[in-house]
């Protein structure tokens, strides 16, 4: 099973137990966290979930393994001809989570019964009745008269 989450303004594909390295989280080394950004949620059997935007109830849960930072990128500005040249360099604070578990969303014993069936909704709104067209007929006839 698999899930595509965002975080960090990207998005990640990831299964149980894969190392993945977002942006900075705010938390403490061993903490589980729920990353509920869930976009998709695909798993063995070839049926998949995609959210608008996100699956309702999905969850990841993943556990924070280190707060690493990348490696150095270097930043050179440079104009020619007028002696201008400037070294800068970046590195970007990470945090390293390992995904625990993944909780797909699915509707509760409550919400299915409530909910009708697609064919009664479909058959609730006939096409060919609109409740205008024999108002305006009606208007129409009576004021000719």
């Amino acid at each position: 099973m698999y899930a595509v989450i965002e975080s960090g303004g990207r998005q990640y594909k990831v299964a149980v137990g894969q190392v993945i390295e977002v942006n900075r989280l705010p938390v403490e080394i061993g903490q589980t966290i729920d990353l509920d950004r869930v976009l998709m949620v695909g798993g063995e059997e070839g049926i998949s979930k995609v959210g608008q935007p996100v699956v309702p109830g999905a969850v990841v849960r993943a556990r924070v393994a280190g707060h690493p930072r990348s490696r150095k990128i270097i930043v050179f500005r440079y104009k020619p001809k007028v002696r201008y040249r400037r070294m800068g360099s970046h590195r970007q604070d990470l945090t390293r989570l390992v995904i625990k578990e993944i909780v797909t969303g699915t509707l509760t014993s409550t919400e299915a019964e409530t909910s009708p069936p697609v064919s009664e909704v479909i058959d609730t709104q006939s096409p060919t009745t609109n409740p205008m067209e024999s108002e305006t007929s009606t208007s129409a006839e009576s004021s000719v008269e």
